[in-house]
């Protein structure tokens, strides 16, 4: 993935925060947190709400909105003003940010044969009561191999839909 120009990197929940964090202050990423929109990741799933705060602020260069979400269907519209000039990219990361943590548990054939959902697993069989919460995952995947490896393992296994970016399309 080539990202030129400025990035604005949108995450759903404070796990996906955490997680891009702490790939982008490991240089990871295809991109540097100097081409962020005020060098930050950015906490806001409205479009609308995104226009306001950011776009309106008079960019020369072209601008790439990567959206760190679990929902397939959730909408992004941006105004007709900026569709044509912005390029929105989903990063699934379905069915959730924990399975990084199932993953690197190596429990993921427990897992599936529990019917749970990835976060519920993490608190009933790993014990990890906040498992969404940020200082817990920047904590737990402070070691940024640990991260990497859980990524790859995550691309090794799961069934991504043709056409899906994930959070391994991001790394370098």
């Amino acid at each position: 993935m080539n990202l030129d120009g400025y990035v604005a990197c949108i995450c759903e929940g404070s796990a996906e925060q955490a997680i891009m964090e702490l790939l982008l202050d490991s240089n990871e990423l295809v991109f540097k947190t100097e081409q962020l929109l005020e060098e930050e990741i950015i906490r806001c799933r409205s479009a609308k709400n995104f226009e306001k705060t950011y776009l309106r602020k008079g960019f020369k260069e072209k601008i790439t909105v990567l959206r760190i979400l679990d929902s397939r269907r959730e909408n992004f519209n941006l105004s007709k003003a900026y569709v044509d000039k912005i390029d929105v990219i989903n990063i699934i990361t379905a069915p959730e940010i924990e399975m990084l943590i199932i993953f690197h548990e190596d429990k993921y054939n427990e897992f599936n044969k529990s019917k749970m959902k990835p976060s519920e697993f993490c608190k009933m069989k790993l014990k990890f009561s906040k498992v969404k919460n940020y200082d817990f995952v920047k904590d737990y995947f402070s070691d940024i191999d640990k991260l990497l490896k859980s990524i790859y393992e995550y691309r090794r296994v799961s069934n991504i839909q043709k056409g899906e970016q994930t959070l391994f399309d991001l790394l370098k």
